[in-house]
């Protein structure tokens, strides 16, 4: 453990100090977790002064969200380490705004596209260059669903024929849309139980996705019913797993995140966003150098018992504090929940009406409608599902009408 906890502060202060090459002001965003935090520390190793931008979330909008605000542990870095902080409270015109990142990401937007593009906007205003903490979740496993893909193991011991039914009825149960202290435990112990059933595989893409088949084909009209019946979704996914099917159980699940959930989703979003505001954005943790070393650290350091990056915040405890690196873990988003009851329920009244939706002819309205009243009511969480649908009517009004 201590030989690959000094090849990872090594490998990733050599990788930093190389992306920190640069003729233009460069700074870096600062979320207060252990990623961005760590280059942040080793940024300040090598030049004076260095230019942060956490963004922030009003207590109001989170109240139906299960992400936690992450300003005051990027405060307590800015406390501790000699940088220029700058602060941003996330309050954008929803109406505006979404359109606006349809446009520039030519695709329906995810959540973590208006936090991106906002606070490169106003990064931009005093830097061209930023480093980012991203791909240190692949790169050393800090996804909750890697964790919850070693606790589902656990039940394997249970025939099919009996976790299945099990499952199913253990996610009946659950409430996944309550707002408070419970919301997060309760949403993820109900996608945990919907996906623990199913094998391996199936289980792991279970854990990423929105829509079930079982939910798309309920929602689909007809026509697109029968034109989707031989399409497969996850294809490459399991192209992907084939491919390192005699690796480690978690490092399969990191190359098959490398492969599609990275580029296509994280990287894209960022890049995308960023280059909208003309903020170029680097990576440290995706230089080849790390990406090297970690094939080749042992699986069990990079999660041990139920301690995510446990290598890497080992790794990191030389630079800051144990409360910053052991602190519970928030996704880089916004807080959607909340908006979608608030700024964005005329949007949702309008482009997801019964008129609108028949016009279109792609999906049944009354699923629709159900899918809206059962997130409303509290008794699911689909609230990604409601703003995947949004979003995807904002694309086809912008690229197909």
């Amino acid at each position: 453990e201590n030989y690959w906890r000094e090849q990872v502060l090594e490998v990733l202060d050599k990788s930093v100090q190389m992306e920190m090459v640069a003729d233009v002001p460069l700074g870096a965003f600062l979320s207060g977790g252990v990623d961005s935090s760590s280059i942040v520390a080793l940024m300040t190793r090598h030049a004076k002064n260095i230019s942060t931008y956490p963004t922030g979330i009003s207590a109001e909008d989170l109240q139906f969200d299960i992400i936690p605000d992450d300003v005051e542990w990027s405060r307590k870095v800015a406390q501790i380490l000699p940088i220029d902080y700058h602060e941003t409270l996330l309050t954008p015109d929803l109406t505006e705004l979404l359109p606006k990142l349809v446009y520039h990401m030519d695709a329906p937007v995810i959540d973590m596209a208006i936090p991106s593009f906002l606070i490169s906007e106003q990064s931009r205003q005093t830097q061209k260059v930023m480093l980012s903490g991203m791909g240190g979740d692949e790169v050393f496993a800090g996804y909750p669903r890697q964790m919850a893909m070693k606790l589902a193991g656990m039940t394997d011991f249970i025939p099919s024929a009996v976790r299945k039914p099990l499952m199913k009825t253990v996610e009946a149960m659950l409430y996944g849309g309550q707002k408070g202290k419970f919301t997060a435990p309760l949403r993820n112990a109900k996608k945990f139980a919907r996906s623990a059933g199913e094998d391996f595989e199936q289980r792991y893409l279970g854990f990423g996705t929105y829509f079930s088949d079982e939910m798309k084909n309920r929602l689909y009209s007809s026509n697109l019913r029968d034109n989707q019946k031989n399409f497969d979704a996850f294809r490459l996914h399991k192209k992907y797993f084939e491919n390192c099917k005699n690796a480690s159980p978690l490092n399969r699940l990191l190359y098959v995140d490398f492969k599609t959930f990275m580029p296509t989703l994280n990287l894209d979003t960022t890049d995308k966003t960023s280059m909208a505001a003309n903020l170029e954005v680097r990576v440290p943790f995706l230089n080849h150098e790390i990406v090297s070393l970690s094939e080749r650290i042992p699986a069990d350091l990079k999660i041990k018992g139920i301690k995510r990056k446990y290598i890497l915040k080992k790794a990191a405890e030389s630079l800051l504090p144990k409360e910053v690196i052991w602190r519970k873990k928030a996704g880089f988003g916004a807080p959607i929940r909340s908006w979608l009851r608030t700024s964005l329920k005329p949007m949702i009244d309008d482009l997801l009406s019964e008129q609108t939706i028949k016009k279109r002819g792609l999906f049944d309205f009354q699923e629709v409608q159900k899918i809206i009243e059962l997130n409303q009511s509290g008794k699911e969480d689909f609230n990604l599902q409601v703003f995947q649908l949004l979003n995807l009517e904002i694309w086809m009004q912008q690229f197909l009408d």
